[in-house]
Parts: structure tokens; sequence; C-alpha cells
């Protein structure tokens, strides 16, 4: 729920979207429906785990491994995960990948991004999270800032992302 609350910065009360407020239907998110958007995604570059992270953080002997998940959590029919793909051995990694989210109710989806370091001999370890909501996002080039797994915000880490929506033809 803390991804929902961004949009009013976490001080309170965010009114329902519109589609939940009307009286002559009820809302079925099971309900088949159409794209209504694309938000697509692409995902620059990642900075700022040198300066918050001590140099033997996540690899004893080597830079970290990095790799980015995206998601969608809201309705059943906009649910997805996708991943680029992983960067060794770099503390700045440049990824220019973009990933796509076809999204038929875009007022209740949450966009979750997650950073993970890749351990190829054992678990990954945790690089950064943020949550935001879809109805949020201002199209363009943006510096997202990443959390700690308690939701505090890193000082230095970042992700560089082009946010783009397409409407549905």
């Amino acid at each position: 729920m803390e991804g929902m609350f961004r949009a009013n910065c976490g001080y309170g009360y965010v009114k329902k979207p519109d589609i939940l407020l009307n009286e002559d239907e009820v809302f079925d998110p099971k309900a088949l429906r159409p794209v209504q958007k694309v938000l697509q995604v692409l995902v620059y570059m990642g900075d700022g785990w040198r300066s918050d992270f001590g140099p033997t953080h996540f690899d004893f002997y080597s830079p970290p491994d990095f790799r980015v998940q995206i998601g969608i959590h809201g309705v059943p029919a906009d649910k997805s995960m996708k991943y680029t793909r992983t960067i060794e051995d770099d503390w700045v990694p440049l990824w220019n990948e973009e990933l796509s989210f076809p999204l038929t109710v875009p007022e209740l989806a949450l966009l979750y991004i997650k950073v993970i370091e890749r351990d190829f001999s054992g678990s990954h370890d945790f690089g950064g999270q943020t949550c935001l909501p879809v109805s949020q996002l201002r199209q363009g080039i943006r510096a997202v800032r990443l959390r700690n797994r308690k939701g505090e915000l890193y000082k230095s880490v970042r992700l560089l992302v082009h946010f783009h929506f397409v409407d549905a033809a």
C-alpha cells in the first residue's frame, strides 16, 4: 500500500479513482477489459551504489552484477513482471532496455521496480526498490530514487529511466 500513498507524498487520504466511484456499476477486477494504455519503461542506467554501500557489500573480489526487475501490480489482467539482462562487474550499470506493459485499468496499477545484485553461486543481494502509482508517472526521463527494504530512501542510489505512454489502438 505504500506505493499507492506516494500519490500524495505519504500524507494520508488518497481519493479513489473514478472507476471505483461509479454508483451505477459495481467494479469487477476480474472482468475482461480492453487495453487502455501501454506503459513503456526504458531503463537507461543506475548509479549511487558505490556511495551508499561499502566496496565489498555485494561481492568480495569484483564489482556487482546488477539486474532490474520491473512489474505491474493491479487488476489480474495487468499483473506482470519483466527483467533486464544482468550487467556484470559494474558499479554504474548501463542497460538501455525497454520493457512494455499493456494496462487495462491504469488508474489502479502500481509500477514496482527492484534492483538485485545477482550472485551466480548463491542467493541474490538486494540493491534497492520503489513502488509508484502509474497514474502519477509523468512522461519523460526521470531519476528514480530507490529505497531500502524498510522503505527509507538511499542517499545516492537512483535509476535513470524514461516513461512513455502509448494509447491503445
